[in-house]
C-alpha cells in the first residue's frame, strides 16, 4: 500500500493513476472537493484521509505504507501568508520524515525548481549544504521547499533519515489533471484556450535584448515523466538525495505555441503583447534543469519531447470528451 499526499492534485493524481495501473493499493491524503474530485474518479482508493488528520491516521490506523509520496503542499507562488505556507509545506514534511524514519518507510517528496529563485546561481541540484545555502527563492513557496531540502540533507548527514528518500525539484510540469489550478495551471491549456477561441496565441514580448519576443525559455516536462521517475525510484532503493526533474532541454514559448497550432492543424498566428511593468524586473527568461545527477543515479528513460507531449495533452485530453487520466 502506498500513501500519496496531495493525491487529488495535479502531479499527485497522475501518480495515483500510475501506481494503480501497476496494481498498487493507494491511500490518498488531500482535501477533496468539487474542484478536484474528478482527478480521482477513475481510481479506486483504499481510503481518503484529510491532511489535518494524517498524523493521527498514521499513528492509529494500523497501516504501514510501503512508501510515502509526499506531493501535498500549498503550491501557489503568489501566496504571501508565510505562517500558512510553512505549516503546510515545511512542518508537515518534517513530521512525515520523522515518521518514515522511525518506521523504516521510503519517503519521496515534491521539492521545486522555485528553490533556485531567479537562477543567478544556476540550476545545479548539488546536495552540498553550502550550495543549498546560496539559493535564493523569490517567494514563500520556494523558501518553504528550500528550507525542507536543507533540513533533509542535514538530517541525512546526521544519520536520521528514511531508508530511502528523494526530493524532486519539478520544473515546468504540464499535462492532464491540472484543470483545478486556475491561474496556476501550466501555459499549455491557457494557450490552447486562446487559440481555440481566437486562433491567435498571445505571448509576452521580450524586454531583454538577449531574447527575442516569445523566445523566453523554460524546461517544460510532461507529468507522465514525473510519474515515471517516481515509479523508478521504487525499484531503486539505493538511490537517495535531491534531484532535478525536468528534461534538461529548455524550449521557448514560441516552440510551445507552435506545437499547439500544429496539433490543431492551424497555421501559427502569434501576437506579442507588452509584459506588465510590475513583473518585468522579476521575470525569469531562462530555466533548464541539469539532469546529470538523476542520470548518474541510473534513470535512463528518455523524456517526452515538447512536441510529443503537447500533441498528447492537447489531442488526447483537451480536445477529447475525457479530460482525465
Amino acid at each position: 500500500m502506498y500513501l500519496v499526499t496531495g493525491g487529488a492534485g495535479f502531479i499527485g493524481s497522475n501518480l495515483v493513476a500510475g501506481l494503480a495501473e501497476a496494481g498498487g493499493e493507494i491511500v490518498v491524503s488531500d482535501v477533496v472537493d468539487e474542484s478536484n474530485q474528478a482527478n480521482l474518479e477513475k481510481r479506486g482508493t483504499l481510503e481518503i484521509v484529510p491532511p489535518d488528520a494524517l498524523l493521527e491516521w498514521l499513528a492509529t490506523s494500523g497501516h504501514t505504507p510501503d512508501a510515502i509520496f509526499h506531493m501535498g503542499a500549498i503550491s501557489s507562488t503568489v501566496e504571501r501568508n508565510v505562517d500558512l505556507v510553512m505549516r503546510n509545506n515545511y512542518l508537515l514534511s518534517l513530521r512525515l520524515w520523522e515518521w518514515a524514519t522511525a518506521h523504516n518507510v521510503p519517503f519521496i517528496y515534491a521539492s521545486s525548481a522555485a528553490t533556485y529563485g531567479n537562477g543567478e546561481n544556476g540550476f545545479d541540484d548539488n546536495n552540498d549544504l553550502a550550495a543549498l545555502q546560496r539559493q535564493k527563492p523569490l517567494n514563500p513557496y520556494g523558501w518553504s521547499k528550500l528550507m525542507f531540502d536543507r533540513a533533509a540533507v542535514q538530517m541525512a548527514h546526521m544519520g536520521f533519515a528514511p531508508p530511502q528518500w528523494a526530493g524532486l525539484r519539478f520544473f515546468n510540469v504540464y499535462g492532464p489533471n491540472e484543470y483545478h489550478k486556475g491561474g496556476q495551471r501550466s501555459v499549455v491549456p491557457q494557450f490552447w484556450q486562446q487559440i481555440r477561441e481566437t486562433e491567435i496565441a498571445r505571448l509576452f514580448k521580450s524586454h531583454d535584448p538577449d531574447y527575442t519576443d516569445g523566445g523566453q525559455l523554460r524546461d517544460f516536462v510532461h507529468v507522465a515523466d514525473t510519474v515515471s521517475v517516481m515509479r523508478w525510484l521504487l525499484d531503486a532503493p539505493e538511490v537517495s538525495g535531491i534531484f532535478n526533474l525536468g528534461t534538461g532541454k529548455a524550449r521557448s514559448f514560441d516552440d510551445l505555441a507552435k506545437a499547439i497550432f500544429d496539433t490543431l492543424g492551424l497555421q501559427p498566428d502569434i501576437d506579442y503583447i507588452d509584459m506588465p511593468a510590475n513583473v518585468r524586473n522579476q521575470y525569469q527568461y531562462f530555466t533548464e534543469a541539469r539532469m546529470d545527477r538523476l542520470r548518474n543515479a541510473g534513470y535512463d528513460q528518455p523524456f517526452i519531447s515538447l512536441e510529443d507531449g503537447v500533441r498528447s495533452y492537447v489531442g488526447d485530453y483537451l480536445e477529447s470528451n475525457d479530460l482525465y487520466v
